[in-house]
């Protein structure tokens, strides 16, 4: 089966396992990277220009800006064993993150920006839990940097889907920009970012992303470490059967929301879950080390 070309695949035996600029997704906003470091290891930089998202997958970490410092301390082993931390940082920052774990996995968004917005360290017991959907389309999703988080541009969540489960479902989309008659946004346009985990080696997901008129329509199997690029259209996702799937989304775009449109096919769904699924949480504060 020929590769999508909106799969990202990992660079294996490698500290920094995924590096992909917006020039190199064809899009506009979101570079996104992720490394796995040996504890004792840095690497310094400046955010210039850019606003930074780090998001903590397992271990631990210590950051030392010219905006403040911080200790991730309390962080999760990998992404089944907890919830993620995630640190805010502004654009002209320099710092220097040091790994504190023997295995410390990591995953960075960073966006254009002109604006200035204060640091922040946003810790497991912060992040907001909900439950969207039911039945066998119920998942989990934690807000790291939600819409009204005090940044610039990115919208950050880590979503968990139990076995077998839907996700992102009902499909919607938020590829253009729509505002009501009074100014109230109805659809941002946003690019995105689908970085998964799955819980066992041989684990899978399937992801469609798919427009109206099926001028974009890829279906894309995607396994541990690998991402998918949504420069478009609906996006829904379904773990396989003994698989629990966990993706962590960035977002960015024209406004620091999460504002969609579902699919019209698919709207006759919402309200019609009679249960929700036992297996959620799956993952929770109290469980990060």
């Amino acid at each position: 089966m020929q590769k999508s070309p909106l799969l990202v695949e990992s660079k294996k035996n490698q500290t920094t396992y995924h590096h992909l600029t917006a020039d190199q997704a064809g899009w506009e906003f979101l570079n996104f990277q992720a490394r796995n470091m040996s504890e004792g290891e840095q690497f310094s930089q400046n955010t210039g220009e850019y606003e930074f998202c780090i998001v903590l997958l397992g271990g631990n970490f210590s950051v030392v800006s010219d905006k403040g410092s911080w200790e991730t301390v309390n962080g999760r082993k990998d992404v089944f064993s907890g919830i993620g931390h995630a640190l805010y940082l502004p654009r002209r920052t320099e710092f220097t993150l040091t790994a504190q774990a023997e295995h410390t996995d990591i995953s960075i968004c960073w966006v254009a920006t002109d604006e200035d917005h204060p640091a922040r360290m946003k810790r497991p017991e912060e992040a907001a839990i909900e439950f969207r959907g039911g039945e066998n389309a119920n998942r989990q999703i934690n807000s790291l940097l939600e819409p009204g988080f005090d940044c610039h541009k990115i919208v950050c969540v880590e979503v968990y889907t139990p076995a077998g489960n839907w996700s992102s479902y009902p499909a919607h989309k938020h590829d253009e920009r729509k505002v009501d008659e009074d100014g109230n946004l109805l659809e941002a346009e946003l690019e995105e970012i689908y970085f998964y985990k799955i819980d066992k080696p041989q684990g899978f997901a399937i992801q469609q992303v798919y427009t109206e008129d099926r001028s974009l329509d890829e279906i894309v199997r995607v396994k541990n470490n690998e991402a998918v690029l949504v420069p478009r259209g609906y996006h829904p996702v379904v773990a396989g059967h003994g698989f629990n799937v966990y993706y962590l989304n960035f977002l960015a775009g024209s406004d620091q929301s999460l504002a969609n449109t579902p699919d019209p096919d698919h709207e006759w769904l919402f309200g019609t879950w009679k249960y929700q699924d036992a297996r959620l949480p799956m993952v929770t504060a109290e469980m990060n080390g």
